[in-house]
């Protein structure tokens, strides 16, 4: 099975790094999805989206993403997010909670952190 290496990092950390056969994310041109010898590309993510990264195990990495940049090669994908959670991190009910606020990018903020968390928004 063909693999790349993907690395999920935020500007404050590292949130996962390792091998994957496939890494789903949302761009402002659109949800793309990549497999090990993809065309290079570089896109800019969007405001509240989720990656999802299928790693070689079989398991799914999900992760509630806030704007940044990705960076794909034929054997690498890096994902340079502005801030990012993984979905095990998440308090759902504080995201719940944030939902029903004023500010529109902390809505935004909170309906990926409920996607990436496997909860409907």
């Amino acid at each position: 099975m063909a693999e790349m290496t993907v690395e999920l990092v935020a500007v404050e950390r590292r949130l996962w790094s390792g091998q994957a056969t496939f890494v789903v994310a949302q761009t402002t041109e659109g949800e793309i999805g990549l497999m090990p010898g993809h065309e290079p590309v570089l896109g800019q993510l969007v405001e509240g989206g989720v990656v999802k990264v299928t790693t070689t195990d079989g398991e799914t990495v999900r992760a509630a993403v806030h704007g940044g940049f990705l960076s794909v090669t034929a054997e690498r994908i890096s994902i340079l997010a502005e801030t990012a959670e993984l979905a095990d991190e998440i308090d759902v009910e504080a995201a719940r909670s944030a939902l029903g606020g004023d500010d529109e990018a902390e809505r935004a903020r909170a309906a990926a952190q409920l996607r990436a968390a496997g909860q409907s928004v």
